[in-house]
Order: C-alpha cells, then structure tokens, then sequence
C-alpha cells in the first residue's frame, strides 16, 4: 500500500520549495504504535526505496523498538567512523542510557562491573559492557546497537542481561544462534543495512500539521574541537576522543542533553531537560554513581547467595545514595547476611575528589556559567558546547577558573 503525503514547503532549499509526494509503502504491520490503544500502526519504506534499513532476523519489533534501532544505529556508525573503533550504545525510549568504544578496562572496572573472563574479551564486547555499565540501572530492558559484527564472546554477555533488542550490521554464525534463542526466541535481533543511503529531506506529521527538514547529517569529529577559546589549550588524545563521544551521544539524546564522558565510555547522561543546567545536574548525579561504584566500601558488598545480578545493581545505587525509607533499608538489609556499614557522606565526597580527567559535551550553548559551577563538581577538565550566547564571555570566564579547556564547536544538536 502507499500512502501518499503531500507538505507544501516555502523552505529557501531548492529540494524543498513547492508540494512534496512522500510515498509510505507498508512493510511490516506492528502490533501497536507508541501505546496499545494506538492501532493501527506500520513500518513503512519511504518513496522509491525497495527496502527498510534493516533487515529482522528474529523476533518481533515494536514502534518504540524501531525508534530506539534507528537512532542508536547512527549513533554507533557515526561513533565508530570518527573514533575507528568498534561501538556500542544502550538505548532506553529513544536515548542513550551509556556509549562507549571499544577500550580495556581497568582492574578496578572489571570488579565493579562484575565482568567474567576478562581477558578474552574483544573490542567489541569491551564496548558493550562499557555501553551498558554507564548506567545498568537504565540500562536494564534496553535496546542494544553495535557498530561491528557482533561475535561470540558479545552475544554470551547479552545472553545474560536483560534487553528487549539489538541492531548489527552483521552476527557471527553462532553468535546469532544464542540470540535467536534468547527470551524463548522473543529476543529482537536486527541486521543493519551499512550500505543504505537515506533521504536527505525528513518529513514528519503530527496533528494534521506536516514539518520538513534536511537530515542531520553534519558529522562531529576532531575538527569541531580546533577553537579553543580559554587560557588553558591543551587537549589529549584522549580527552578529544572522550569530548567526540559525548557530542556524538548528545546528538542522539533528547534535547536539552548534556553528557559527561572519561575513559572512552560515557559515564553520565542527562537528557529531555528543559533547563541545560538541569541536564548537568541530572547527568552529574549519574557521574556520582557510577564512579562511587568503584569505592571500596560498594565492591566489598557482600551479597546473600542467590541475590540476581540485577538485585545487585539495583541495591548497590540504593547504597550510594543512602536515602533509604525505613521499610526500604529493610529490604536491602535482607540482601546481606549482615547490615553493611553506611556510605557516609564525607566519605562520597572525599571520594569524588579523585575523579579527574572528565570530559563534558552539551547538545546547545551554555546560557551562563552555573553549568560550569556545577559540573566542576565531577572532576571535569575538557568541555565542548555550540557557543553563540550572549554569556559566552562569562562561561569562558568560569572554565579559566576552573582551569578547564573549552572548544566551541559552531554545531547546536538539538534532537526532538
């Protein structure tokens, strides 16, 4: 069936002057759209295309499913071109709960993150547990996408945690037997089209109202870091590889977003805020978390025997955070044999003074400098923003206090 849509446009682009005939040929009926009582919904091939951009290899996709496949698929490609390592992201209702690369991990991160067999972990598994470790409590339900095949030694960690899908441009033969298997064969499994080449001009209704616009293709990379605009310059590789990821994640994350990024993984997210100093206090108290997931007091836990993997990470946050109701630490006191001591509030913060080296990128321009108070707080020294505001001057002005680097990329990454 094709539906056609016709959106007049007086848009200054010659692709988008006049009326335009946007053809949706139905692929695939869904079961429902965003909600269950939303029928009838479809996923459709887009005017002369002859296929979707992916192809389902088992399971049975969603509406959101789909939303969370498209976005976090060019998330990971465009990750893994501007870095040239694999890539991986944890998608929950069409953002990113973690991003990360392919990097090794620290002695320290092995324990926190629970990993088995470590040393025989390849890039592409080091990114998805990286992906998945930003935020585990996020994460839990997840969409996956990879930049790379996935392998057997990735397809064994994802047959553990809970996730609704992942979308690959290709699965070793064995790798994709475990997934199919996965949820009793419930478990989605998408094969991306590298090779697919998607319309320049978008088209979107809502409420019998039609909006156009050319596709964000814009690609962040190194280049967006060259205007460094305080007194302090230098920037490592490492910390340009930490500020592409962040940026390439904001791009991909609902606006108003903030990320913080250390260590080739993103480590704090803050997303669909309507305020960007509230993006950076959300995404900081993330950063709090899954830093303090390494103080020794949370990797000494020890939980009851037959406590799920899930349990723990749940429980671990709670312990963090500390601000248990009176039945609430009950119930995680019953996880153990015996209570654990409290994590004390000087204790965090002592802690958190040893946190350096972070990495933060925001989607739009910083409107004053109590983004850069705040986010000081989590031991960050690299900063990348749009620029372009009035404030500017004194934003700057507070990351040479700080004695923080900061590049403004000319780029706003607004995504709705």
């Amino acid at each position: 069936q094709s539906s056609p849509v016709v959106l007049q446009s007086a848009m200054g682009n010659s692709q988008a002057k006049g009326d335009h005939n946007v053809a949706l040929n139905v692929e695939r009926q869904l079961k429902y759209g965003c909600n269950p009582h939303q029928n009838p919904a479809a996923v459709c091939r887009v005017d002369d295309n002859k296929t979707l951009p992916f192809e389902v290899l088992s399971g049975t996709p969603g509406y959101i499913n789909l939303l969370d496949a498209i976005n976090s698929w060019q998330l990971v490609r465009e990750l893994a071109e501007a870095t040239g390592l694999p890539a991986a992201t944890s998608f929950k209702h069409v953002s990113p709960a973690g991003a990360a690369i392919g990097v090794p991990l620290t002695e320290v991160e092995i324990q926190a993150y629970e990993v088995k067999n470590a040393d025989q972990l390849t890039p592409v598994a080091l990114a998805y547990i990286r992906a998945r470790n930003a935020d585990p409590l996020c994460s839990f339900g997840d969409w996956v996408a990879i930049s790379h095949e996935v392998d057997v030694v990735t397809a064994n960690i994802l047959k553990v945690e809970v996730s609704d899908g992942i979308i690959a441009p290709g699965f070793a033969p064995e790798a994709l037997e475990i997934l199919k298997a996965k949820k009793k064969g419930a478990f989605i499994v998408l094969k991306a089209d590298s090779d697919f080449k998607p319309p320049e001009l978008e088209f979107r209704t809502i409420y019998g109202m039609g909006l156009v616009q050319k596709r964000n293709s814009e690609v962040f990379d190194a280049s967006k870091l060259e205007k460094v605009v305080t007194k302090r310059t230098d920037v490592s590789e490492q910390a340009k590889q930490d500020l592409i990821l962040a940026s390439v994640a904001a791009k991909y994350t609902q606006s108003n977003s903030v990320g913080y990024s250390k260590g080739g993984m993103m480590i704090g997210i803050g997303a669909g805020q309507q305020s960007r100093v509230d993006c950076v206090k959300l995404a900081g108290r993330k950063v709090t978390t899954w830093y303090m997931r390494q103080h020794p007091k949370v990797l000494g836990l020890k939980f009851k025997e037959g406590v799920k993997k899930q349990e723990r990470v749940n429980a671990r946050v709670r312990y963090i955070e500390g601000d248990q109701t009176e039945l609430e630490l009950k119930e995680f006191n019953a996880l153990f044999d015996s209570a654990p001591a409290p994590l004390t509030e000087a204790e965090k913060k002592e802690f958190m003074k040893s946190l350096k080296g972070v990495a933060i990128s925001s989607d739009a321009f910083f409107p004053f400098r109590d983004s850069i108070d705040h986010a000081s707080r989590y031991g960050v020294e690299y900063v990348v923003q749009p620029g372009g505001s009035v404030q500017d001057d004194g934003v700057i002005a507070a990351c040479d206090d700080y004695k923080m680097v900061m590049a403004f990329s000319a780029l706003r990454l607004f995504h709705h």
